[in-house]
């Protein structure tokens, strides 16, 4: 059963639940609510609690644990042959999930019967071809191991499927059945859920928790694995990034780090002022009506997907600047790709991020503060110069710097905009890359992931979540430190 059907059922089975909680409830009370500890829907919802929670976080935790059990048994029915030389056994298994996603893709489009998929044979069969026709494409010739291990990976899932249904059906049930059976009139059910609802509420903040815990700790693991292949001088204080599979790379990482500061550094530079005046436009000019008009046309900037600010500096500004500064203009750009380029789209992408952050900082500064400066005689500009601007600082200086880090940690923009070269040049026309746009590349393709080459990805990574974490540390200790209380 699909996973998305299995989760409806215990959520109807919940709803179920919570109709037969309340009506035992009202009928242990004789239809008298006054005989009940509780309300009558917290009788239901603790049905719904106990019938739903523990189905749900046994699903989770089975779609979790399955896949890790399935590849470990897999694994060790291979042969050693089938390991070639090159290659590694987690490759290996890599091509055979690949194959059993094949065969049941294959049978879920009526290409393959569910008796073929099972009993299908490489002597006498081109699975490749098949498998190719139902748009899976595989990389080289499907061998008998690689399928017979496909084919039995698919087998032991199955049982796990369906193992997994069963049980999760039987505690949604089991749940419904005990919950009722405690369902009296002086049962405390408020009190249950309200504890249910509070580890609810816990467990959720522990799976964000866990959840940072494991992306630090993946990056750590796999930085040590590269710094075990690839010395450590070389990588911080190099100046050539020339990575090659087959040997002999250079992965210095100065060049990465030049080119995304430059880009960051214009960004912000187009970012700021802007955004800057356009807050203090809206909170201390604006009428009404144009701020109820112009703050959520800025923040539309921001609903608008990175990949399309891509698009435009890639289309429109790249060749604009080309125009300009090309060899038809002034003659120092070469080609639409560049530092430039990436950074103007980068700090129009910014703008609202700047402005909606110094907007809500601008207007907590009190109202009394301002009256008394214009009752003193200033006028409107001495007040937001000498006054509103002051006590805003430290939170306008902490937008700007989450405003970097958001600048530091942008892909798709520097992809298409600012080239794939890594140069340290101060031409802010030529061609660079930065680190989020290597870590795109050296991830893609069919690398092997125990090479330098593929691991020098989580060690960019690595340093870039230092640079950005350093940088969020260092705005919330400036917004703390130097931020007044007004009451």
């Amino acid at each position: 059963m699909p996973v998305l059907w299995l989760v409806l059922i215990v959520f109807a089975l919940g709803a179920l639940g919570f109709v037969l909680g309340r009506r035992r409830a009202l009928g242990g009370a004789g239809g008298d609510i006054r005989l009940l500890h509780s309300l009558p829907s917290y009788y239901g919802t603790n049905v719904t609690l106990l019938t739903v929670v523990p189905a749900l976080f046994l699903l989770g935790i089975w779609l979790l644990v399955q896949p890790v059990v399935v590849d470990a048994r897999v694994s060790a029915m291979l042969p050693d042959s089938a390991i070639s030389e090159g290659t590694t056994r987690d490759l290996v298994m890599s091509d055979v999930r690949r194959i059993a996603e094949g065969l049941d893709k294959a049978v879920a489009e009526g290409a393959m019967t569910h008796r073929e998929a099972r009993d299908i044979r490489a002597e006498f069969t081109d699975v490749r071809n098949r498998l190719g026709a139902v748009g899976v494409a595989l990389g080289s010739t499907v061998g008998a191991p690689e399928l017979y291990a496909a084919q039995r990976y698919r087998r032991i899932a199955g049982e796990g499927s369906l193992a997994m249904t069963g049980v999760v059906l039987a505690l949604a049930l089991g749940g419904v059945a005990l919950s009722l059976i405690r369902t009296t009139p002086s049962f405390r059910a408020r009190n249950t859920v309200e504890t249910g609802i509070r580890y609810v509420l816990i467990f959720a903040a522990t799976i964000a928790i866990l959840t940072t815990i494991g992306i630090v700790l993946s990056l750590v693991f796999n930085t040590i694995d590269f710094f075990r292949l690839y010395p450590a001088w070389d990588f911080f204080f190099g100046t050539t990034w020339s990575p090659s599979f087959g040997g002999g790379s250079e992965l210095g990482i100065l060049p990465l780090l030049w080119g995304t500061f430059y880009i960051s550094i214009i960004a912000l530079a187009v970012s700021v002022p802007i955004g800057l005046f356009a807050a203090i436009y809206l909170s201390e000019y604006a009428s009404p009506h144009v701020r109820a008009f112009a703050k959520p046309m800025i923040e539309v900037l921001a609903g608008i997907p990175t990949i399309v600010y891509g698009l435009f500096a890639l289309l429109t500004v790249g060749p604009l600047l080309l125009k300009v500064f090309g060899q038809d203009g002034v003659g120092i750009m070469q080609a639409g790709t560049a530092v430039m380029t990436a950074g103007l789209v980068m700090g129009i992408m910014l703008i609202p991020f700047v402005s909606s952050l110094s907007d809500d900082i601008i207007n907590a500064v009190p109202q009394s503060m301002r009256d008394g400066s214009l009752g003193l005689g200033a006028t409107r500009s001495e007040t937001v110069r000498q006054v509103v601007l002051p006590a805003a600082l430290p939170g306008i200086v902490g937008a700007i710097l989450l405003a970097a880090s958001r600048a530091i940690g942008e892909t798709m923009i520097v992809v298409l905009g600012a080239g794939a070269a890594a140069n340290l040049s101060l031409n802010p026309f030529e061609a660079m890359t930065t680190v989020t746009a290597k870590i795109v590349s050296q991830l893609t393709g069919d690398a092997d992931f125990a090479s330098p080459e593929a691991l020098v990805a989580f060690a960019l990574g690595m340093t870039l979540f230092v640079i950005t974490l350093g940088l969020n540390v260092f705005a919330l200790y400036i917004v703390r430190k130097y931020r007044e209380q007004y009451e």
